[in-house]
């Protein structure tokens, strides 16, 4: 009886230790920013499309050509987009002058107002629109969010990721959307 005991207590112990690598490892990736989507997109023109902004006004992307843009996937939910929207203010005061333009596209269910609350009491100084699961679908099929796509001023995608990524590399990716070239490197 006592050997049956010890033997699925270790038993236990393996299977919650293995467990808890495997979480670990898995938000450890997420958070990494070494997960670019498919990197065939990149060079590609970016998908168009149009949605509504929090105001009701329809916003189209092709009507920031010319402009470079960053294209994120958001929700205010997301624990990790809610770090990095203050970035995205900041960069976007920083770079105003180079005709830098935001689009944050909110996939979420909730009410337009209750997002525009969200934003508001944050500042966000950029375009906010109401997601759709097919811009996200044609988007390669964004799975999680963030999820951030960097357009030259042609409207090509010059770089892009997945979760939260440091400050510095979404700093690095807003100045390629705003030569139009990918600067080598992580």
């Amino acid at each position: 009886m006592k050997r049956n005991t010890i033997v699925l207590i270790v038993v236990a112990l393996t299977v919650s230790a293995m467990i808890y690598t495997t979480a670990k490892r898995s938000r450890e990736a997420a958070l990494s920013g070494e997960k670019l989507l498919a990197s065939d997109n990149i060079g590609k023109q970016a998908p168009d499309f149009e949605l509504m902004s929090l105001e009701g006004k329809p916003v189209k992307l092709s009507d920031y050509r010319g402009r470079p843009v960053l294209v994120n996937f958001w929700a205010t939910w997301c624990g990790p987009c809610k770090i990095e929207m203050p970035w995205f203010i900041e960069l976007k005061k920083q770079h105003e002058s180079s005709g830098f333009e935001i689009i944050g596209i909110a996939m979420e269910d909730t009410e337009p107002e209750k997002i525009a609350e969200f934003t508001k009491r944050l500042g966000v100084n950029y375009v906010i629109v109401k997601g759709r699961e097919a811009v996200a679908t044609a988007y390669g099929d964004v799975q999680g969010l963030p999820t951030s796509f960097y357009l030259d001023r042609e409207g090509r995608i010059v770089a892009q990721h997945a979760g939260l990524v440091d400050r510095a590399l979404i700093e690095r990716h807003v100045r390629e959307a705003i030569n139009g070239k990918a600067e080598g490197g992580k």
